[in-house]
């Protein structure tokens, strides 16, 4: 029953699940950028048999190799929790959440191990071509390795292609096609795998930049800007123009989200986009806990044209969606409660008829319940009747408002950052230019900073949803002992500090070494 969730249980099961993922999150952007690079790189090689390129190839395939071991680590983990800390989550999500997993354990990651094995022992051991395909399939391996994962992230922020069973109490999956090709899932993968080609060309920048200022392997460091830079400019410019995709099916899907980032409370037509605000501190309003400005520079009618393609179009604040508003058609917070308790109640009776023997009884409730009017009309409001509080409907408006911003003006730097890093190297002059040399090298924790500000919109901004309109997070999680949770939580964040601790080590230690040149350089 509802009354008796543990609420410092759901708190420190969030808590160690976000410590695992942002700590994996340190580790996958680098991964599935930097691995085109490389195989662009070895591209070079190949076509110029110029070993200069091979060297290049190899230095920076060693950090990826540091990188991609202590991420594995972590990813494992993460599965792992599923089943021990959101056991109720992943019964009730049934076969739709576990066949992407699935997918991905059985064809991306067998298929990216085994090619990085060739990748990383097979110089001299097999032609150059073959080696060359290796690399590009490493790559290719680790992306489709991330494309089950957010496609099955994207079926919790926007759940489809699938039905509910009453018989087991779980959702199952319907046209596998639909759970695929799922708008969100289509904007996650493509801004996830172009947002990891900026990190990896940040990253790729900042360390040679790192190798001009200390007048080192001058000529390796520039080819590594140049090819790290061309890269990281087409996929920033990318990124920010994907926004306007992102931005409408998000409107339209996770409206709550969409108002918690640009800080909306109060529904307008010609909305403006916050281009730089300050949030006062929380002012309780009807009820619930509110925030509104101190200082906040808009774009004109520019968040109506994201959500809506249209400048003229009204956009829901968090008072709408929580208190609705007739005039534009939107259901308030409340209305969905009680839609979400008449489904929960059917469910209820179709449950007493079966355990009553009342066959007769219980199909004719399952027919109702299966029904499309019933579906449309009150399932899809199924978790709202577990809501006590509107208060839980509101996501971390602060949180989710700044790192968004964050974000974005990350962004705005990288494509900055990338123009004037061409520049400078297409005039001869970039490792005479130092100020910038800083600016790049510095860029490396900015760009860090920015990927774990995105998952941190996409998931507290989702809050309290684990999967959208359907489940609660404290209906989710595994009923076990508080001080279970609370003790691992410490252990990971102990390891998990310690692993990266050792990864930065090494990793600063090999590029301290830089790329060297092997006797068998010269050749394959």
């Amino acid at each position: 029953m509802l009354e008796s969730i543990d609420l410092s249980l759901v708190n420190w099961s969030r808590a160690q699940f976000a410590l695992t993922a942002m700590y994996h999150w340190l580790f996958v952007p680098l991964t599935l950028g930097i691995t085109f690079i490389i195989a662009t790189m070895e591209t070079i090689y190949v076509k110029t048999g110029n070993p200069e390129w091979k060297k290049i190839t190899k230095f920076w395939m060693t950090l990826f190799g540091i990188n991609f071991a202590i991420g594995v680590a972590t990813g494992i983990i993460l599965e792992f929790e599923f089943g021990t800390n959101w056991s109720s989550y992943s019964w009730f999500v049934g076969d739709i959440f576990g066949a992407p997993l699935a997918i991905e354990g059985m064809l991306a990651f067998f298929m990216e191990s085994t090619f990085i094995a060739v990748m990383f022992f097979g110089w001299n051991k097999v032609s150059k071509k073959v080696h060359l395909a290796s690399s590009w399939l490493t790559a290719i391996g680790a992306n489709l390795s991330a494309l089950w994962i957010l496609i099955a992230n994207a079926w919790m922020q926007n759940p489809v292609g699938m039905q509910f069973n009453p018989e087991t109490a779980r959702n199952e999956m319907e046209d596998f096609w639909e759970v695929v090709f799922n708008p969100i899932a289509v904007d996650k993968l493509l801004h996830t795998t172009s947002s990891g080609i900026v990190l990896a060309a940040v990253f790729i920048c900042g360390i040679s930049a790192w190798f001009l200022l200390k007048k080192r392997e001058v000529a390796f460091a520039k080819k590594s800007i140049a090819i790290a830079a061309i890269f990281g400019l087409v996929s920033s410019i990318y990124v920010a123009g994907s926004g306007d995709s992102t931005a409408h099916n998000l409107a339209e899907h996770q409206p709550m989200k969409f108002a918690a980032f640009e800080g909306l409370y109060e529904g307008q037509e010609e909305a403006g986009l916050v281009a730089f605000g300050i949030l006062s501190g929380d002012e309780v309003e009807e009820g619930v806990d509110m925030n509104d400005f101190l200082v906040k520079i808009e774009v004109p009618a520019a968040l109506s044209l994201m959500a809506k393609h249209d400048a003229n179009a009204f956009v829901p604040g968090v008072k709408d969606l929580l208190y609705g508003n007739a005039e534009h058609g939107i259901m308030g917070a409340e209305e969905k409660i009680e839609r979400g308790k008449v489904a929960m109640a059917k469910l209820t009776q179709f449950k007493e008829a079966q355990q009553a023997g009342n066959a007769v009884q219980a199909e004719t409730i399952k027919a109702e319940f299966l029904s499309k009017d019933f579906q449309e009309n009150y399932f899809k409001y199924f978790g709202y009747g577990r809501i006590t509080d509107l208060n839980e409907l509101i996501p971390h408006v602060p949180l989710t408002f700044y790192s968004f911003h964050i974000m974005v003006y990350a962004g705005g730097w990288f494509i900055l950052l990338f123009i004037l890093c061409l520049w400078f190297v297409i005039k001869g002059k970039l490792e005479k230019t130092k100020w910038l040399l800083y600016a790049t090298l510095w860029s490396i924790p900015v760009a860090y900073i920015a990927s774990q500000c995105g998952w941190i919109v996409a998931e507290v901004g989702r809050q309290p949803w684990i999967i959208q309109d359907l489940m609660t997070t404290k209906s989710a999680v595994t009923q076990i002992n508080t001080g279970s949770v609370q003790t691992t939580f410490f252990i990971f964040a102990t390891v998990f500090t310690v692993m990266l601790i050792a990864e930065l080590r090494i990793l600063t230690r090999q590029i301290k070494i830089g790329p060297k040149i092997t006797e068998d350089d010269g050749g394959h």
